[in-house]
C-alpha cells in the first residue's frame, strides 16, 4: 500500500508537469489539441491525488502502524474521524492534504471552463499545475506521508490530545481550503497579464471564488478561534500567535482585493492596485503554510523542526518575483481610464478600505517576523507581545468598521454636501440615541475604546438596516407583494450586493462580540474541598464530588460542580484533567455554561492529596456573539455567490459589452 501511494504521488507529479507542456504548447497557432490534452491531464492528476488520498486514509482507518505517519499519528483507541485527523496531523499528511484540494479545485475548474476563456485558461492550468507539481514534489522527494517503519509496532503514539476535539477536525481542512482556493484568482491574474487580456473578464471569472475562499478562511480562523477557547484554558480565543497571524494575513488581503475589485469594475480604476493584492494574497497564503514548516517560529499550530522552510521559501519568492516582475511589464497596459474626481465618493472610501486593510497587514507581518529579524541580526529573538497588535488593531479596525457603515451610503464619482445630509441624518440620529444608551450602560473611564467600538456598530447597522429599508420600500411599492416577500425579492435579485451587507452585518455582530469578551471579561481563582461553595461575581459554585472515569484513549478525574445564581440552581459544570495514556499526556477539559449575555468558563487547575480542587473561573461577557457574527457571514456569503436564476444571468449577460464577455 505504501508503495502504491508513492507510485501515486509520482504520478501526480508527472501529469502535472505534462499539464504545463502541453498548456504552453497549445498557445501557438494551430496546437489547440494540446489544450485538449493539458485539460485530460489535470483531471489525471486529481485522480491520481485522489488516489493517494484514498490509500492515507485506508491506512489511518485500518491501523496499518507499518506507515510511519500513522503509527506517530494514531491508534486503535481513537474514533474514526481522530484517526483521519491523524492525516492533517502530521507535516507530511498535511500537505497531501494541500496538493488534494488544489488538484480537485484544478480540475473543477477546468471543467467549469471548459467552453468558456479560451485564451486565459492554459496559462490558468500552467500556473496551478506549476503549484501542485511544487506539492508533488515536495511529496515525493523531501518528506513522504508513505514512508514505512523496518518494525511495525504493536500500537500507535496517538493522535495528540490537543487536537482531539471536534472543532480540531474541521479547522485545518476548511483553512486548506481557503488557503488554496486563493490560487484560483491568483492564476487569472496571472493569466490576464500573460495574455494582456486585462479589463474584466478576470475578474468575473474569480469573483465567487475569491468569495468562497474568502468565507472559507474566517470560518476555518473562526473554529480554530473556538477550539483554542474550548481546549487551551485560558479564557480566551485568539493570542496573536504567529500562525494565527498566519492565516489572518491572506483573509485581510482576500477583503481589500473584494472591495478593490468593484472599483475596477464600476469606474475602471485601480487595475494595478488589484493585480498587487491577489498576488500578495496568495503570497501570503503560501507564507502561512511555511511559517507552520520551517521551524523558525514557536507556536502551539506549528509542526516543530522541519527541512521544509527553504523549499517553501524559495518557491514563495520565485513566485513572488516573477508575478511582480510580469505585473511590472505590463503596467502601461493597465493604466486606470478614470481617476478620483472626490475624495468623498464611494471609490475613494474604498481606497481608504484598502489602505487601511494593507497597514494592518502590514504590521501583523512585521510583528509576526520581527522575532526571525532579530534573531538573525542580533542572535537573541525578541518576541512582540499581544499589546503591540492590540495596539494597532484597535484604532484601524475601529476606522475600517465606520467605513463599512459609510461606503454603501455615499455615491459613485461625487458627493454633494445635500446627498450627505440627506443619506445621513437618519443613521447619525439613531447612533446619537444609541450612544446615549450605551454610554449610560458602560463604565467610559474603563472601556472607551470598548464604548467607541460599540457605538461604530451601531451607526454600521443603523446602515445597513436603512439600505435593506430603502429596497423593501422600492420593490413592495413596484411588485405590489407583502413586505416578506419584497425583502426575499430584493435579496434574490441582488446577491452580491445584499448577501455583502449580510457579510457586513456579520462582521458587526462578530465585533461586539470581541469588544465585550475582551473589554469585560474577568478571571477569579477559587479553591473548594467536597461540600464547599464559593462565590464569584454574583454566581455560587458547590463542589458536590469527585468524578473518574475511563476508556482506553483517556482517563479523566473531574469535579461535580454546582452553579447557582441569586439562590436558583441554574446547573452542574464537570471540569475534568484527562490522561491519555498512548501520548502519556495530561490535558485540562473545560466546563463552559453560555448564554447570549456571558460565558461562565471554569478549569479544573488540579486536586491535591487532601482533596483541595483548586479552578480558574472566567466570566467572559458576549462571546456567544463572536461565533453567531461567523455563522452570519458565512450565510452572508452564501447568499453572494448564490447563482442567480438562468433567466437572469441570460439578462446579464446580454449587458456585458461585446469586448469583456467570455469566448
Amino acid at each position: 500500500m505504501a508503495l502504491l501511494g508513492r507510485v501515486l504521488v509520482l504520478l501526480a507529479l508527472g501529469c502535472a508537469a505534462f499539464a504545463i507542456t502541453s498548456a504552453l504548447l497549445s498557445r501557438r497557432p494551430g496546437r489547440r489539441v494540446w489544450q485538449r490534452s493539458a485539460e485530460r491531464a489535470v483531471y489525471m492528476t486529481a485522480v491520481m491525488m485522489s488516489g493517494a488520498m484514498a490509500v492515507m486514509i485506508w491506512a489511518l482507518l485500518t491501523d496499518d502502524f507499518s506507515f510511519a505517519n500513522v503509527a506517530d499519528y494514531s491508534n486503535s483507541t481513537l474514533s474514526w474521524s481522530y484517526k483521519v485527523g491523524g492525516l492533517w496531523a502530521s507535516e507530511a499528511g498535511s500537505l497531501l492534504l494541500f496538493a488534494w484540494i488544489l488538484s480537485m479545485y484544478s480540475a473543477f475548474v477546468v471543467w467549469l471552463n471548459r467552453r468558456r476563456h479560451r485564451e486565459l485558461m492554459p496559462i490558468v492550468v500552467a500556473v496551478l499545475m506549476t503549484v501542485a507539481a511544487f506539492f508533488a514534489s515536495l511529496l515525493s522527494f523531501a518528506t513522504s506521508p508513505f514512508n514505512t517503519l523496518a518494525q511495525r509496532p504493536s500500537q500507535g503514539g496517538g493522535l495528540n490530545p490537543l487536537l482531539q476535539n471536534p472543532y480540531m477536525m474541521a479547522h485545518p481542512p476548511i483553512l486548506y481550503l481557503g488557503y488554496v482556493g486563493l490560487a484560483i484568482p491568483f492564476a487569472f491574474a496571472i493569466a490576464a497579464l500573460w495574455t494582456r487580456r486585462l479589463g474584466t473578464e478576470w475578474i468575473t471569472s474569480i469573483r465567487r471564488w475569491t468569495v468562497i475562499s474568502w468565507v472559507l478562511l474566517a470560518v476555518g480562523i473562526l473554529l480554530g478561534a473556538r477550539w483554542a477557547y474550548g481546549e487551551l484554558g485560558w479564557g480566551g480565543y485568539w493570542a496573536w500567535d504567529p500562525v494565527e497571524n498566519a492565516a489572518l494575513m491572506p483573509w485581510l488581503m482576500a477583503t481589500a482585493f473584494l472591495h478593490s475589485i468593484m472599483v475596477q469594475e464600476r469606474r475602471g480604476m485601480l487595475r494595478v492596485w488589484n493585480m498587487v493584492l491577489v498576488i500578495t494574497a496568495y503570497s501570503l497564503s503560501l507564507f502561512g503554510t511555511f511559517l507552520t514548516r520551517s521551524g523558525i517560529i514557536s507556536s502551539i499550530h506549528a509542526f516543530g523542526a522541519s527541512t521544509l522552510g527553504p523549499w517553501f521559501l524559495s518557491f514563495i519568492l520565485v513566485l513572488t518575483v516573477a508575478s511582480l516582475g510580469l505585473l511590472i511589464t505590463r503596467i502601461p497596459d493597465l493604466r486606470s481610464r478614470n481617476s478620483l474626481e472626490s475624495f468623498v465618493s464611494r471609490e475613494a472610501v474604498f481606497l481608504y478600505n484598502n489602505l487601511l486593510l494593507v497597514g494592518l497587514t502590514f504590521a501583523v507581518f512585521w510583528g509576526t517576523v520581527f522575532p526571525v529579524i532579530t534573531q538573525v541580526v542580533k542572535g537573541q529573538s525578541i518576541t512582540i507581545g499581544t499589546g503591540y497588535y492590540n495596539q494597532v488593531a484597535l484604532p484601524i479596525g475601529l476606522v475600517l468598521l465606520i467605513l463599512t457603515g459609510i461606503g454603501p451610503m455615499i455615491p459613485w464619482r461625487k458627493a454633494s454636501w445635500r446627498q450627505l445630509m440627506r443619506r445621513f441624518t437618519a443613521p447619525l440620529i439613531g447612533t446619537a440615541i444609541a450612544a446615549v444608551l450605551i454610554l449610560s450602560l458602560t463604565d467610559v473611564g474603563t472601556s472607551i475604546w470598548a464604548s467607541a467600538t460599540v457605538i461604530a456598530c451601531a451607526f454600521v447597522t443603523i446602515c445597513i438596516a436603512g439600505e435593506f429599508w430603502r429596497g423593501t420600500q422600492v420593490r413592495h411599492a413596484l411588485g405590489g407583494v407583502s413586505w416578506p416577500a419584497s425583502v426575499y425579492e430584493l435579496v434574490a435579485r441582488n446577491r452580491r450586493r445584499y448577501g455583502g451587507y449580510i457579510v457586513h452585518l456579520g462582521i458587526v455582530v462578530l465585533i461586539v462580540g470581541l469588544t465585550g469578551s475582551q473589554a469585560f471579561a474577568t478571571q477569579h481563582d477559587i479553591a473548594l474541598r467536597r461540600g464547599q461553595t464559593a462565590s464569584v461575581r454574583g454566581y455560587q459554585f458547590t463542589n458536590l464530588g469527585y468524578i473518574n472515569t475511563s476508556t482506553p484513549n483517556v482517563q479523566e478525574s473531574g469535579v461535580v460542580l454546582a452553579e447557582s445564581q441569586g439562590g436558583s440552581r441554574i446547573g452542574t459544570m464537570n471540569p475534568t484533567i484527562g490522561f491519555y495514556p498512548a501520548s502519556q499526556q495530561r490535558l485540562t477539559e473545560v466546563a463552559l455554561d453560555s448564554n447570549a449575555f456571558r460565558d461562565v468558563y471554569v478549569v479544573l487547575v488540579g486536586i491535591d492529596s487532601s482533596g483541595l480542587a483548586r479552578f480558574s473561573v472566567f466570566i467572559n461577557p458576549l462571546v456567544i456573539w463572536v461565533w453567531i457574527g461567523g455563522l452570519i457571514m458565512l450565510i452572508g456569503g452564501g447568499v453572494a455567490v448564490w447563482p442567480p436564476p438562468r433567466a437572469q444571468r441570460q439578462v446579464e449577460s446580454a449587458a456585458v459589452p461585446e469586448a469583456v464577455r467570455t469566448t
